[in-house]
């Protein structure tokens, strides 16, 4: 048993519901993902290979990630919300792009530090934070500019 999953147990006894094999199968998969997912996303993941994990399973499983401490909604694109694991994981800007809905992932170590020399200097604690920014990614840019060009 990997430490993802002890956690998830752990949390599940604690707020008395059950590790049933519907929500191992999401966990797994979810912890497979090495990359930002949406709801829709990861339900037709886990449908190609296990027809018996309904949408509604998916969905009430996903704030119970949330709650655990393992995912974090981590911003929203194209109208739905994104989730990312928050193991062994750096603090990071998203620049997503508007057109396309592609998410780059921006280390930010110096961001970070300035963001919590600001808040030491106004006596707050800061517990987390998420930045991104919205634009258009290379490709989108090139295309846009080529579309105007003609």
């Amino acid at each position: 048993m990997n430490e993802h999953e002890k956690i998830f147990i752990d949390y599940l006894k604690r707020s008395d519901l059950k590790y049933t094999r519907p929500r191992q199968i999401i966990l797994n998969i979810v912890f497979n993902n090495p990359s930002h997912f949406d709801v829709e996303t990861l339900y037709d993941q886990i449908r190609r290979n296990n027809r018996d994990v309904s949408r509604a399973t998916v969905y009430r499983t996903m704030p119970l990630l949330v709650k655990s401490g393992l995912i974090k909604q981590s911003l929203r694109c194209q109208a739905k919300d994104q989730y990312e694991n928050v193991s062994d994981q750096d603090h990071h800007l998203h620049l997503v792009c508007n057109n396309c809905g592609k998410i780059i992932e921006i280390n930010s170590s110096e961001l970070e530090n300035r963001l919590r020399s600001l808040a030491e200097v106004h006596k707050f604690k800061i517990l987390d934070f998420s930045i991104g920014a919205q634009g258009l990614c290379r490709k989108c840019s090139n295309k846009r500019d080529k579309e105007t060009k003609s």
